[in-house]
């Protein structure tokens, strides 16, 4: 529900960001509400990282194919922009990132990892 099917999907019909982006400035009453809910959601979410934190942030950086949208990195600035400085990355860097580990461990540089499926975390001791 939430991967394929949430959001944007359930709401608008598409998972396009700029669609809706564009849909919302063209007049779009619903995707303007989505699309301000979102970038609420994010800002709060900066925010919430932040205390857990203990405020000790050197940066938020934004990454993805919605960071070209300069309406939302500038939301995020300004709201954010007082934690720590933004720095936006527009576009989708993780098969670059895979390729990269991958050259690594075949280099010699990296043990690879296996994945077990297990999860690490257990819980909190009590």
């Amino acid at each position: 529900m939430c991967m394929k099917t949430g959001g944007f999907v359930d709401l608008l019909g598409t998972s396009d960001a700029i669609e809706v982006c564009d849909r919302a400035a063209a007049g779009d009453q619903a995707a303007a509400r989505a699309w301000d809910a979102m970038i609420y959601q994010i800002n709060k979410y900066i925010g919430s990282m932040a205390t857990v934190l203990g405020g000790k942030v050197d940066g938020i950086l934004l990454g993805g194919g919605m960071v070209h949208n300069k309406g939302l990195v500038a939301s995020i600035e300004e709201n954010c922009g007082w934690i720590a400085p933004v720095s936006a990355y527009p576009g989708e860097f993780e098969l670059e990132a895979m390729a990269a580990g991958a050259i690594r461990v075949l280099d010699g540089e990296e043990e690879p990892k296996t994945y077990t499926g297990v999860p690490v975390f257990t819980g909190f001791d009590d």
